[in-house]
């Protein structure tokens, strides 16, 4: 079902009100900048960069979409439908943002010049769409957390297939999508992995190492290996699809809470340690198997949530109200 409506847009210019911290010996200096979101108590989140440079993310609590243009600092406010507990956002190659209506049971894709949304209703029992990542092949794969159920959506006929976990409750999470068009998925509420073969949408289950893992956000480098973040147990993980063996590492930070990850262009991965006050950034490079760089969240992040990277940089939005780039060093 699509619907057209049109919402209230707002501009407003914030400066850039917070220092990065003084990098700490021996590590590489890692720069962090936070703007503050103006509209307060909403939980701006899951910034993606759009093709023009401006930064989307969403207010979770606030019900709506927004942009940030980090070189003038002007923000930019998109309405939506009342109830819609937006989780996250996603900007394609044409420049559309397409966000999670979490709490009313629709994925909606913006007109980013009137600020008309274009509505897609979710099937029965997907009603809660969570995460996204692009296939790079006209579709959008999607996570529905308490549903239990993976999908995709065709970003042109809007037609949606869903796929449903076998384990029951097992909460998909986090999603990447590798160069065939396959989402690799974490299962937050067990210790496994998900990949759905996009042929035939059958699921697959892989068990990660320890049986207390809950793993949370989920990235992929170029070797083919699935990296992620176990947040209970504080690792950082492998799983190579090619012999279906694991590597893990423990966070640097006892009792970490690693939640939003991301991996930059160096195949480098940057872990948000979010059960320290104030939450931290953690570089590790797989070549050397170390982690070799961190920095505190200048404004104290509250959790950060999830992450992504483009150009130099990678993006992420707090419960403090800001979001903030880390510049990622050579």
């Amino acid at each position: 079902m699509l619907r057209a409506a049109f919402l209230v847009l707002a501009v407003v210019a914030i400066p850039c009100p917070f220092a990065a911290p003084p990098a700490r010996a021996a590590e590489p200096e890692i720069g962090i900048d936070e703007w503050r979101v103006p509209w307060p108590d909403t939980r701006p989140r899951d910034p993606h960069v759009a093709p023009d440079g401006k930064v989307w993310f969403v207010g979770q609590l606030g019900d709506y979409a927004a942009w940030l243009d980090p070189t003038t600092g002007a923000f930019r406010r998109y309405d939506l439908p009342k109830g819609a507990g937006p989780h996250t956002v996603v900007v394609d190659a044409r420049g559309r943002p397409w966000y999670a209506g979490n709490r009313d049971r629709h994925i909606g894709r913006i007109d980013p010049e009137s600020g008309a949304i274009t509505r897609i209703d979710m099937p029965e029992g997907a009603d809660d769409p969570h995460s996204f990542a692009f296939d790079g092949k006209g579709g959008l794969w999607f996570t529905v957390q308490h549903g239990n159920r993976i999908g995709r959506l065709d970003l042109e006929s809007h037609a949606v297939r869903v796929v449903e976990v076998p384990t029951p409750n097992a909460r998909p999470y986090g999603i990447v999508v590798d160069p065939d068009g396959r989402p690799w998925v974490v299962l937050l509420a067990t210790n496994k992995l998900a990949t759905v073969d996009p042929a035939d949408f059958s699921v697959t289950e892989i068990a990660l190492p320890r049986a207390d893992a809950r793993p949370r956000r989920v990235g992929r480098t170029r070797d083919g290996r699935i990296w992620y973040v176990d947040y209970a147990q504080g690792y950082l993980g492998a799983y190579t699809p090619s012999d279906r063996s694991f590597a893990e590492w423990r966070m640097p930070t006892e009792h970490s809470g690693p939640y939003a990850m991301a991996v930059d262009d160096r195949d480098r991965i940057w872990v948000f340690e979010t059960l320290p006050r104030p939450n931290r950034v953690v570089g590790f490079d797989p070549a050397r198997e170390r982690f070799f760089a961190s920095a505190d969240v200048p404004s104290g992040g509250g959790t950060v949530r999830h992450a992504t990277f483009h150009a130099g940089a990678v993006w992420f939005g707090t419960d403090a109200g800001t979001i903030g780039r880390v510049r990622v060093p050579d």
